[in-house]
């Protein structure tokens, strides 16, 4: 590469920015790219806790904030605006590459623009599965996308299935990974003095909306919900997504703000939060963090309805309906069950492979135009 390639990460939540953080340090500690980063999505509403702000701490050189929805805005538009804005964005910068992640909408634009205007798309943990819509999304972003950068062969295989072309796919484990095993985690004193938690014991609960089945969403977390307060049990309580539904949760967790079981916040930072979550009993709800990084330190998982279906399992998840006897039941049992850390997603060198892999010249001449390749599955 002969003058630095010009390379935007779009972010969307405090999830997806927690597990590319890793790859944007290697593009902007580099000479050979020119980094921006496009900050928009839960990122920019004060309900959330504004973590933009934590992305501002980082000091990259080149931050955008866009501001793409308000608490009330449907999915549909915000995915609208978000093209919207990220088109005008790279129509002025005019980058040679896209990072985006995983399977929100502002993903989902961000693969439309790149494609749409003939821009390298690299989409980062395709190939996975999971119950609600947002599979059917990751799914759409990977066949938008022209590089994959997936966690484990599984999710290669199922993105063989899907047409795309083996030589676009690279294995590199979760990028998460990476920080979780890294020696520069704050100490979980430290983690708890900057949340105000004083719990020695705790589980660790976050429950998102599945935009699939929202009918029954009120009489679930309300169930969930009284099964906590019967557990007598202190939990570190996490607010949900901005999917919709958001709302219903948040009512019902707003309800537990007097309660000294329970400490409630809209966001933590990424690496505070594995170090509690790392000495955490147990955690509860439907985020992946139950069934990936959870596995990585062998904190058990009380995994609650289907949002998580088709996921890789393993033995230190339990699979519940939310109904409360149920709920009740497993926190008694898995208050007392702890399991050796493993990891099906990586070894914590995911960044060290995907920089090696972007550097290389082959990377940037794979065709924009895509072909579906027929393997006869």
């Amino acid at each position: 590469m002969n003058k630095p390639k010009k390379v935007v990460f779009l972010t969307g939540t405090r999830a997806d920015f927690g597990k590319m953080k890793p790859l944007i340090d290697k593009i902007e500690n580099s000479d050979l790219f020119e980094n921006y980063v496009f900050v928009t999505g839960m990122h920019t509403l004060s309900r959330y806790g504004s973590t933009y702000r934590e992305i501002l701490k980082n000091k990259y050189k080149n931050i955008f904030i866009y501001l793409n929805q308000t608490n009330t805005t449907d999915m549909d538009m915000v995915l609208a605006n978000t093209i919207v804005g990220f088109g005008n964005f790279i129509k002025e910068i005019k980058p040679e590459m896209i990072i985006i992640h995983g399977d929100r909408v502002e993903s989902l634009a961000g693969a439309i623009v790149g494609s749409l205007n003939n821009i390298l798309v690299c989409h980062v943990e395709g190939g996975e599965v999971s119950g609600t819509i947002d599979g059917s999304i990751r799914h759409s972003i990977s066949k938008l996308s022209h590089i994959h950068f997936v966690s484990n062969q599984e999710a290669k295989n199922r993105l063989a299935q899907m047409g795309e072309e083996p030589e676009t796919v690279f294995i590199i484990g979760s990028p998460d990974i990476d920080v979780m095993l890294s020696g520069n985690l704050p100490t979980l004193q430290e983690a708890k003095e900057r949340y105000g938690i004083d719990f020695s014991e705790y589980g660790i609960f976050i429950f998102h909306p599945v935009t699939t089945h929202l009918d029954t969403l009120e009489t679930e977390i309300r169930s969930i919900v009284s099964a906590l307060i019967r557990s007598g049990r202190q939990y570190i309580v996490v607010y949900p997504n901005n999917d919709h539904g958001s709302n219903i949760i948040i009512d019902e967790l707003r309800k537990l703000e007097k309660n000294n079981h329970f400490r409630i916040f809209p966001s933590l930072r990424f690496e505070h939060f594995v170090v509690l979550l790392k000495n955490a009993s147990f955690i509860i709800g439907n985020s992946s963090a139950g069934v990936r990084e959870a596995e990585v330190f062998g904190v058990p998982s009380i995994n609650i309805g289907n949002r998580q279906n088709n996921r890789t399992q393993n033995v230190n998840i339990i699979n519940v309906e939310a109904r409360t006897e149920e709920i009740i039941s497993s926190i008694e049992r898995v208050s007392t069950m702890r399991f050796s850390p493993i990891s099906n997603f990586g070894n914590g060198n995911s960044s060290e492979l995907f920089y090696k892999i972007i550097t290389e010249e082959d990377v940037w001449n794979i065709p924009i135009q895509k072909v579906f390749i027929d393997n006869g599955m």
